[in-house]
């Protein structure tokens, strides 16, 4: 992934108003994140928590960010798997995230949701950075490469979905 600016990141979100992308908060440390290591970049709001943010290259848009919401409910002792890098993550490590629509059925209250790991971390479980918590009963028979594969395409339908009218 390229290396974005604080403006750059603001810009790129596709189902935020103006108002909403100026009042978000980046990743503190934005500036030092390993551009050149990651599919795509994903952040949990730090002052709320509930709000997630994920940034995704594309190949016709440039990148193209997209804010989520956690979803309400009650957590579960179950393992359950990320949609985006297919980690599979006991009780609370995976979550519902819901994403408004771009345009006019998203400020009609449309939503997409996906489960997605609570960390926004994909790209680094996808890339054997971080490691898949113990609740991982599944082997992995892909190469870096392929799961790195699979996570795009899983994100890329995912922002799709969102920028749907």
């Amino acid at each position: 992934m390229d290396s974005l600016t604080e403006t750059e990141v603001r810009a790129c979100f596709v189902n935020a108003t103006k108002g909403e992308t100026t009042r978000m908060n980046l990743p503190p440390d934005l500036d030092e994140q390993p551009w050149a290591e990651l599919d795509l970049l994903g952040w949990l709001d730090p002052k709320a928590p509930l709000s997630g943010y994920l940034v995704v290259p594309t190949s016709g848009r440039g990148p193209v960010g997209v804010q989520l919401r956690r979803a309400a409910g009650g957590g579960t002792r179950r393992a359950r798997m990320c949609s985006l890098c297919t980690t599979t993550h006991g009780g609370q490590g995976v979550a519902l995230m819901v994403a408004p629509r771009a345009g006019r059925s998203g400020r009609a209250g449309n939503t997409v949701g996906l489960e997605m790991c609570s960390s926004l971390a994909c790209s680094a479980y996808a890339r054997g950075v971080r490691k898949p918590p113990s609740a991982t009963t599944v082997h992995e028979t892909l190469t870096v490469e392929g799961r790195r594969a699979r996570l795009r395409r899983n994100v890329l339908a995912f922002v799709e979905r969102v920028l749907e009218q």
